[in-house]
């Protein structure tokens, strides 16, 4: 299905001619008909000669109600251009001409109203003048259909002209993740909160849990209806009413989307090329505060460029767009931006949840000409080699293509080369990715962070697998995977918990073997009480306790490992038999002080091999 959306200057018969054409008044407020004037959106449908169903939006024409405009004109396939011939083309014309060349609207019609208030030659007079006005714009080539809604004069080819103009458009794209932006808010007595808008990318249906961003609320949808029809199921392009069960219309606002949940994140900065009216009779400045309209949303932000000071009217360039409040936007939407009182510019998406640049950046700026103009398999590239390490799920999110398509570019790149795939040997969901170039960067890290661990921890057999997820900055839910690829690749070694380079091993001097031949020797003289001034340098004890040779159970109390093994092994076969045990109890049972006895019970219920009740000890 494809929406219609009107255009055209104030009181040139836009209204009038969507209700000659569909039966319906699209000026549904009592304001608009009290005042002859669309006030907000309005709503209409009708079957073309083909039988092709469509959707139509009739936006305001008064530049009062230009952000209303803007919030209808987002979501259309085709423009119904409406230029009363008895004015011809007004300054609100140019205006709405202009978004609809920024918004990239390459499929349209032109309707010349009101075509019996004037004779032929005067019609000639205003049609050469708005072939002018489109000359070099997206609507250059659109068909010129001379109409009157009150006689119904040209009425039937200006059906057959839509219905031509939509046989050569492309389906509706469905990447399997929906999104309703919603350009209207109200309740139906009886069934409670009602959103509408143009469904794009997806299908919704009954039943289905969604989610409304920004904000994160979720709900379900308990009914959907298309050209007042109930129906189960709607599918991409179609004007949508969607019944969203326990929520409240002061909870919902035009502007925020309705997604299927956990894919779609709101963002306040955005990459974007943005090009600049020619029509503006000043260069448009770095920072300059503006209004961004994508999509139903409009809110406040500033636009920073990010290869100049200024752009020149009728020029383009690339910038980042930062906003004062989140928007649910993805890479390929369009966007308009304007002061208070015009239109400045436009352009498209190229990069959602945007990271602060250097401005003059040549790197950023190649980067982004990549993405912009690449396909899948550079889109993909380009986008996990700027969040990387990242996994299907987030490439696909961030790129604003299907996983299916995410999926087939991954296989295809790492089989070149230019990506790493972690994890299972076949590419899925769960993969995680990095560029090639960011993993060899990361490889080289990590060597030389384990090349300097090693060096201050000679007699260390390695670093601590936290430690060096931490050093590197790594996620903890990737740290498996990338040690694992790691040492495939043959950059590190893991030891149980701790990681190594393949060249470490570890050498004492003859002076610390010496000592801890002594240490060992002291330890078997007095296996239960051995001597606290006879502990080796804290290196040395360091090696042994990881060797697992002794058993530290408290500071200055060390016991060789065969030692504690029959200690821990006499105190459970005592509680065993007895169901508990005093410290004065362990003294006598292993023949050792009270000193030994509390530090090795107190380290046991740091095990929670053993719990105090009192001055006793029982078995957990």
């Amino acid at each position: 299905m494809y929406v219609i959306g009107t255009a055209g200057h104030v009181d040139h018969g836009k209204s009038a001619l969507v209700q000659a054409l569909t039966g319906i008044d699209p000026d549904r407020l009592r304001e608009e008909k009290e005042r002859g004037m669309t006030i907000d959106l309005g709503f209409a449908w009708l079957r073309l000669p083909s039988g092709r169903e469509v959707s139509i939006v009739d936006v305001p024409g008064h530049e009062r109600f230009i952000k209303n405009m803007l919030a209808g004109v987002g979501g259309i396939d085709l423009a119904l251009l409406v230029v009363a011939a008895d004015e011809g083309v007004m300054p609100q014309t140019r205006v709405h001409l202009a978004i609809i060349d920024l918004l990239q609207i390459r499929s349209g019609v032109v309707a010349l109203s009101k075509r019996d208030l004037v004779d032929a030659e005067w019609l000639e007079l205003v049609k050469a003048d708005l072939q002018d006005t489109l000359r070099g714009t997206v609507l250059e080539e659109a068909p010129l259909v001379a109409v009157s809604a009150v006689t119904g004069e040209g009425l039937p080819g200006l059906l057959a002209s839509l219905d031509s103009q939509l046989e050569s458009m492309e389906p509706k794209r469905d990447i399997g993740r929906p999104r309703l932006p919603i350009d209207r808010v109200f309740t139906i007595s009886g069934f409670g909160t009602v959103v509408t808008g143009t469904l794009i990318d997806g299908s919704l249906s009954v039943g289905q849990e969604v989610e409304v961003l920004p904000g994160g609320l979720r709900t379900r949808i308990r009914g959907l209806q298309t050209h007042s029809q109930r129906v189960s199921e709607v599918e991409p392009g179609s004007r949508v009413a969607a019944n969203l069960s326990g929520v409240a219309t002061s909870d919902l606002g035009r502007g925020q989307v309705v997604a299927s949940p956990g894919w779609l994140s709101p963002s306040d900065a955005f990459d974007v090329r943005l090009r600049v009216l020619p029509a503006l009779e000043r260069p448009l400045r770095h920072n300059t505060a503006v209004t961004f309209h994508t999509g139903a949303s409009e809110t406040e932000g500033k636009v920073r460029l990010l290869e100049g000071d200024d752009i020149l009217p009728g020029q383009e360039a690339w910038a980042q767009v930062r906003l004062r409040q989140p928007v649910a936007a993805v890479k390929g939407d369009y966007f308009i931006i304007r002061s208070p009182n015009e239109t400045l510019g436009g352009g498209q998406i190229v990069v959602s949840g945007a990271r602060r640049h250097r401005r003059l950046d040549r790197g950023t700026l190649q980067g982004l000409a990549m993405l912009a103009h690449g396909g899948p398999r550079e889109t993909v590239l380009q986008q996990i080699a700027a969040a990387e390490p990242c996994d299907i799920a987030e490439v696909a999110k961030r790129s604003a293509i299907s996983q299916e398509e995410t999926i087939a570019a991954v296989g295809d790149l790492a089989a070149e080369g230019q990506l790493i795939v972690l994890g299972s040997a076949k590419v899925g969901p769960q993969s995680l990715l990095y560029s090639r170039g960011g993993w060899l960067r990361l490889l080289g890290l990590a060597k030389e962070a384990l090349a300097g661990f090693h060096r201050q921890f000679p007699l260390r057999s390695g670093m601590d697998r936290e430690e060096f997820r931490s050093r590197l900055r790594l996620p903890a839910r990737a740290l498996n995977m990338i040690i694992t690829g790691m040492a495939a690749d043959g950059a590190l070694v893991q030891d149980g918990t701790s990681v190594r380079l393949p060249s470490h091993s570890v050498e004492m001097t003859a002076a610390q073997q010496e000592s801890v031949e002594r240490f060992i020797r002291a330890l078997e003289a007095s296996p239960f009480a051995p001597p606290s001034d006879a502990l080796p340098e804290p290196a040395v004890l360091g090696l042994l306790l990881e060797q697992g040779r002794v058993v530290k159970v408290d500071e200055g109390v060390v016991f060789s490992a065969q030692a504690y093994e029959e200690m821990v092994s006499r105190v459970r076969e005592y509680m065993r038999e007895h169901g508990k045990i005093t410290i004065a109890e362990v003294r006598d049972l292993l023949g050792t002080s009270r000193k030994y006895a509390l530090a090795l019970m107190e380290h046991l219920d740091e095990k929670r091999v053993t719990r105090r009740v009192g001055d006793e000890r029982v078995l957990r």
